[in-house]
């Protein structure tokens, strides 16, 4: 199992292969207790931020249902692998403004596991 993790981690290095290829759906869940706080993983279930059912695909901005900043409305993305990757790194620097207090997932394994889980949520 180490050889695989290693094989794809080089071939991520290289630009082979996707981080989602080799994320981890369970770590994913794991890390998304740290969203939980503020946002739910239900369709239509808003809470302090929005529902991220769904996100993956979702221009920002448009859950329904909930009040976004204005910079969220304006920030004209689509909510993908790339995008989420920036998002997650550091929101307030992607996206200045927005209503998000979180400072961010500064490990890239987080990242890519908890953007696999958020691709489940469909």
């Amino acid at each position: 199992m180490k050889v695989i993790h290693l094989a794809a981690s080089i071939l991520m290095g290289m630009g082979v292969v996707s981080s989602a290829c080799a994320a981890d759906v369970d770590a994913g869940k794991r890390v998304f207790n740290k969203c939980a706080i503020c946002h739910t993983a239900v369709a239509g279930k808003n809470a302090l931020g929005p529902s991220l059912f769904g996100v993956v695909g979702r221009k920002s901005g448009t859950a329904p249902g909930y009040s976004y900043s204005e910079a969220m409305k304006n920030a004209n993305k689509t909510w993908d692998e790339a995008s989420l990757n920036a998002y997650l790194t550091d929101p307030k620097a992607v996206v200045p403004g927005n209503k998000m207090s979180f400072a961010g997932l500064p490990n890239a394994d987080d990242r890519a596991n908890v953007i696999a889980y958020l691709a489940t949520l469909k």
